[in-house]
């Protein structure tokens, strides 16, 4: 391997947005927030919850006019 052309890899705690802290490693110094982690996703957890929407989901079904069961109104 070529010296001095592979980035620092560094350990660092990545924190979400349930309150779950973890460590591990990164080639970026500073400390992760992610908003789901293997603690609260569903697929992890077995519960059959949907996550939050994001805005721009929510903005286009208010443009259009589209409900959750797909009926305008």
């Amino acid at each position: 391997m070529k010296q001095g052309i592979h980035p620092e890899y560094h350990r660092v705690t990545v924190t979400c947005a349930c309150g779950n802290s973890f460590e591990t490693g990164s080639t970026s110094a500073v400390p992760l927030r992610v908003e789901i982690c293997s603690q609260c996703h569903p697929y992890y957890t077995g519960t059959r919850q949907r996550a939050a929407r994001g805005g721009r989901v929510e903005r286009f079904q208010r443009r259009y006019g589209r409900n959750e069961s797909g009926q305008e109104g």
